[in-house]
């Protein structure tokens, strides 16, 4: 397991009873959610799993209680399983989860850091519009060709894997976008968000995300960090809540980040947290990888197995 690498999923993961299995069967977990509801102001565990997917839905809600049960796992990880990974990071809002995993922040501030984030991001949502569209089935460079060619503000923002590359912008030149894309035989699938995340249209949140959180403290990462927006392990710590704004604004190289981890020696990967969107990801981007979802008791066993 010193090859371990810990991955941390992003916003539209949310699903109804997440992270509940976890929490059922280990203090550890339950420990993360008490700790969020205290910070949070809202009950994590009710919301989590009685909640049905228009209650997880907004930014506000979604982002810290996505936060709280890739947090969950994590625990399940270290504490239950005594597993001590070799890096790791997290696909946009998935950073936040590996910042505090790797102690940057303690439980309660990674929690003040996330409520701050998932407010501004809300507010900001409701007045800037925006769109986006995941596009399958077409290389990145392609991708990056229309969208320049398009008149209007659309971009690629995610770079998730060879053939997935999610844009975004304001909705007209979006949609102009996508139809291209369609006429080349890619397939474009709107993600469930409010507005085009990671684009400018966020500037308005991350000026107030950065405001908010100026006076929380946070130390170096204990474990190396891989960053959405190099692709590479940072370094840099000196201004971290700098990083974070441009982190809202940049675009993410998540594939990039995959094959950085691969080549400097992570061999087995975990995703922490709801669902296994990350884990298709790295299916799709490493060949001959098998990568593990701890999201429930299943993911625990499969683990459980590979130690003995």
């Amino acid at each position: 397991m010193e090859n371990l690498s810990v991955l941390f999923c992003g916003q539209g993961s949310q699903a109804p009873g997440m992270g509940k299995e976890l929490c059922d069967n280990f203090a550890s977990a339950r420990e993360i959610f008490e700790c969020g509801s205290d910070i949070l102001g809202f009950d994590l565990q009710k919301t989590c799993f009685e909640g049905d997917e228009a209650v997880l839905a907004p930014t506000a809600v979604a982002q810290p209680a996505i936060f709280a049960v890739s947090l969950a796992g994590y625990r399940v990880l270290e504490r239950e399983l005594g597993l001590a990974p070799f890096c790791v990071g997290g696909h946009s809002l998935g950073e936040y989860g590996a910042l505090s995993a790797a102690g940057v922040w303690s439980m309660e501030d990674g929690f003040r850091v996330i409520k701050a984030r998932a407010a501004a991001m809300e507010r900001a949502a409701q007045s800037a519009g925006g769109v986006m569209f995941a596009i399958i089935g077409l290389d990145e460079s392609t991708v990056e060709q229309v969208c320049e060619e398009t008149e209007g503000y659309v971009l690629p923002v995610n770079y998730n894997s060879p053939i997935q590359t999610v844009i975004a912008g304001e909705n007209g030149p979006v949609e102009a976008a996508v139809q291209k894309f369609q006429e080349l035989g890619a397939k474009a699938v709107k993600l469930g968000v409010t507005s085009a995340f990671h684009t400018k249209l966020m500037q308005s949140a991350a000026d107030e995300f950065c405001e908010a959180v100026r006076g929380i403290p946070y130390n170096r990462p204990a474990l190396p960090f891989y960053s959405n927006r190099d692709g590479e392990c940072m370094e840099d710590f000196g201004d971290l809540y700098g990083y974070l704004h441009a982190h809202m604004l940049s675009p993410v190289l998540f594939t990039r980040e995959l094959m950085a981890m691969q080549r400097d020696g992570a061999a087995l990967f975990v995703e922490v947290g709801p669902g296994k969107v990350v884990s298709g990801l790295v299916k799709r981007t490493l060949n001959g990888t098998k990568p593990i979802s701890l999201e429930n008791l299943s993911g625990v066993e499969k683990l459980k197995a590979l130690l003995n």
